[in-house]
């Protein structure tokens, strides 16, 4: 398993779908998960530290967890099989372990207001991450300061329909797949500073 934090929650402009990306921080490997626009607000607002009015569905889930006297020990984004990411939310109580299968999202959206540690599985980073060395970053940050011949992403608002549960971007060969990955990746803001804008 390997540690990664929320790197950002970015929009596509061409299909107005989320997307979750989590980053290795000893390394600038990315794993972009698509998500729906309920669970990225979720994210979203955990991470810019704002508390809805009343409780919204992550926060309950996280005061019954606690007031059952369980605490959220990590999330684990298990696997991926079909297009599909696969999670689960690991919680303790009384010096037992108890393992609750999850989409993503919600795992995600559940550790950052728990401030719970998330990891990935070896074999999913493997498979659906995204490895940049420095001169492929200098190649993104060249393409994010160049205007685009086409918007690819954005800073998150909006709302749209829900992609289905947490597909992987479209299936490839292994060679054309990376590819595919980096040209993704590569449309994407992953500039702090610009994000920090886009978000005030």
């Amino acid at each position: 398993m390997i540690r990664v934090s929320v790197d950002s929650i970015r929009i596509s402009l061409l299909t107005q779908h989320r997307v979750v990306v989590l980053r290795e921080p000893e390394n600038r490997r990315y794993l972009p998960i698509w998500i729906g626009p309920f669970e990225a607000d979720a994210i979203a607002m955990a991470l810019q530290g704002h508390e809805a009015q009343r409780p919204m569905t992550h926060d309950l889930l996280k005061t019954v967890i606690a007031q059952l006297g369980a605490s959220i020990s990590r999330v684990l984004v298990s696997d991926v099989s079909e297009g599909t990411f696969y999670a689960r939310i690991e919680a303790e109580r009384d010096h037992q372990m108890i393992t609750l299968d999850a989409r993503p999202s919600d795992a995600i959206a559940l550790a950052v207001r728990c401030d719970a540690p998330i990891f990935v599985a070896t074999h999913v980073l493997d498979q659906a991450g995204v490895l940049f060395d420095d001169e492929d970053a200098a190649d993104g940050d060249a393409d994010a300061a160049a205007p685009p011949a086409a918007p690819a992403a954005a800073a998150l608002p909006a709302s749209e329909p829900e992609p289905s549960a947490n597909p992987a971007p479209p299936a490839a060969s292994a060679e054309e797949g990376l590819s595919l990955f980096r040209d993704f990746i590569n449309t994407l803001d992953l500039d702090d500073d610009e994000r920090r804008k886009n978000d005030s």
